[in-house]
């Protein structure tokens, strides 16, 4: 008697969806159509992005293609659609996907059955409804946003390089970060840095001429390295003239004028919005039970609460704690916890699979680093605080053991070795966000307009 395989559903290709189909393909050896299961994994990239090299790839240490994975070569024995998955009816265990061709040809969502789903979408951006920050603001989530804001910060030296004008001169140099966790801080840091080292190739712009603000709603930054090195960072990045103020929210950025709570204005060309994340709308769009922040309520072997045959983790899952002393925590929604949690989830499916027990999910707390950039940083791991060039170099060690493949972690060290040899790379490719413009200007068309 011939039985269909168990078709696994993976959704998402971040770190959860791409660590455990990597795990899946392992355990259970599928052969695409054939064997024991069938593994499917919806992205809406084709790519995973390890977003800890995001500041790095944006300061130019790190070649953006090297800060992506694709899924299709590491994936070699799942089936993988590059397509967003839109709805998800559970009770029926049918998912609803569209795909870039389902869009071209203006047809409806496709359906895809299944007997195990694992939901890993991942976030978004969270955002607040400050008035000008859909129109000017620029995010920090993605290797095309790292990208672009690198460009732009060297456009703009360009700006205030060419201009006669004072006063679009002083807003093209003043650089506005909101939010101080993990992306803000990397990310002013690493661009505060290579814009500091770009300026020397400008006769008319100093490091000293540009302005970097930090603007963080609570009362610290970095919580996760600890209160200490959180006080240390403020003090190194002031240090810098960073303007790093705190309890201070971004209250407008109409008319790119950058608007504090503290009274402060400062007319800028640079809103960089880093200030959280929340839950993908795709779990609103599930039966799955969820938590009053939108997140997957799931139980500590990764199973959906309520749900057989549904599993969740990473920032899309709200997981027990188990190893925390007070009852009801969750597990925080970081790319610490999204690895471990890959590993553990891809073994209890396959066990699920093979009728087996689960496992419950218990981490133990290694620590933090934070790079602030190039020999500069923060650390708390196992205990010990490091801070300056120790810190930088765990970071480096620490993300270099964790980016997938081989082939990745050597080409991200070969750059690394070439970026100490010869001097930094700072030409700005702003182009390749509009390839056509050119062409079609001269095919009579219209230069796209910056935004």
């Amino acid at each position: 008697m011939v039985t269909e395989p168990v078709r696994i559903l993976v959704v998402g290709g971040g770190y959860v969806g791409m660590y455990t189909a990597l795990h899946l393909q392992r355990k259970l050896k599928p052969e695409l159509g054939r064997g024991e299961v069938e593994i499917v994994v919806i992205s809406p990239d084709p790519y995973m992005t390890y977003q800890p090299f995001l500041p790095e790839a944006a300061a130019g240490s790190i070649s953006p293609r090297h800060v992506v994975v694709p899924l299709r070569r590491v994936l070699d024995r799942c089936r993988v659609i590059v397509g967003e998955v839109t709805a998800v009816d559970h009770a029926k265990r049918t998912a609803s996907f569209k795909t870039l061709a389902t869009q071209e040809e203006g047809t409806g969502p496709l359906d895809l059955t299944y007997d195990e789903i694992v939901l890993a979408p991942g976030s978004i951006s969270r955002t607040l409804p400050v008035p000008g920050l859909a129109d000017y603001g620029i995010g920090f989530k993605t290797v095309e946003e790292a990208i672009g804001l690198r460009n732009h910060v060297i456009e703009q030296m360009d700006i205030a390089s060419s201009t006669r004008d004072p006063a679009v001169r002083d807003a093209a140099l003043t650089f506005v970060f909101v939010g101080g966790g993990y992306a803000g801080v990397e990310a002013l840091g690493e661009l505060e840095d290579m814009a500091r080292y770009a300026a020397r190739y400008y006769h008319n712009v100093k490091a000293e001429d540009m302005k970097w603000i930090l603007v963080e709603a609570s009362g610290r930054i970095l919580p996760e390295v600890g209160e200490e090195m959180g006080k240390y960072t403020v003090r190194e990045l002031r240090r810098r003239n960073i303007d790093v103020r705190l309890e201070t929210r971004l209250d407008s950025c109409e008319d790119r004028v950058a608007v504090l709570s503290d009274g402060a204005r400062f007319p800028t060309r640079t809103v960089v919005w880093t200030a959280g994340v929340k839950p993908n709308p795709l779990l609103a769009a599930t039966d799955l039970p969820l938590t009053e922040r939108g997140r997957l309520k799931c139980t500590a072997e990764l199973t959906v609460d309520g749900a057989p045959h549904a599993w969740g983790a990473g920032d899309a899952a709200a997981v027990p704690d188990v190893t925390a002393e007070q009852p009801g925590t969750e597990c925080a929604p970081n790319a610490q916890h999204a690895v471990r949690q890959a590993k553990v989830l891809g073994d209890n499916i396959a066990a699920s699979v093979r009728e087996r027990p689960l496992q419950e999910y218990r981490h133990k707390y290694v620590g933090s680093v934070a790079s602030l950039g190039l020999h500069k940083g923060v650390a708390h791991v196992y205990g010990r605080k490091l801070k300056g060039y120790p810190a930088w170099f765990m970071h480096r060690v620490y993300h270099l053991s964790r980016v997938p493949t081989v082939n990745r972690k050597s080409r991200v060290l070969a750059e690394w070795t070439l970026s100490g040899l010869f001097k930094r790379e700072i030409v700005s490719l702003g182009s390749l966000e509009h390839p056509r413009a050119e062409f079609e200007l001269a095919a009579g068309g219209e230069r796209p307009k910056e935004s």
